[in-house]
């Protein structure tokens, strides 16, 4: 059976910044997944977490992404998008850390089949513990779209 792995990336001091980790616990308060699903909260941890991200067959990251466009809307990259940096502007903040992780797990044989980023745009990144509406109405959206991709895995 694969492992698959929703990690939720962010920092919940920063308003939507904390999208990824209040996805996470929108799931583990809402939804039941099969046991070679684990939800991880990986808060800011960056290359802390590569010993997670090396578990996966797949991997599905939920974070916020500073592009152009109105806040709350989503974009999906896969795993070539970010490894080969074809990502037109940066991520997230700890994006960098994601990105090294994943480019140490694929030396070292490790990285995921399947990896996806879904990116939200956040609307507020100054200091708060609670996401803007444009961002909290788009968590059961992600949820769904994120439930539906994991159907077809397992």
């Amino acid at each position: 059976m694969d492992n698959i792995i929703i990690f939720g990336a962010g920092n919940v001091l920063f308003s939507d910044e904390g999208f990824g980790v209040h996805f996470v616990n929108y799931l583990e308060n809402n939804y039941s997944f099969p046991v070679n699903v684990k939800i991880f909260d990986a808060g800011t941890l960056g290359i802390m977490a590569m010993h997670v991200i090396e578990e996966a067959d797949y991997l599905f990251i939920v974070d916020v992404v500073d592009v152009d466009g109105k806040p709350g809307e989503m974009r999906i990259y896969d795993k070539d998008d970010i490894i080969l940096d074809r990502i037109p502007t940066k991520m997230s903040p700890h994006q960098i850390g994601l990105q090294e992780v994943l480019l140490l797990s694929e030396i070292r044989g490790r990285l995921p089949k399947v990896v996806k980023l879904f990116g939200v745009i956040p609307e507020n990144i100054e200091a708060g513990t609670t996401l803007s509406n444009s961002l909290e109405e788009k968590l059961p959206i992600l949820a769904e779209l994120l439930f539906k991709e994991i159907k077809k895995i397992t």
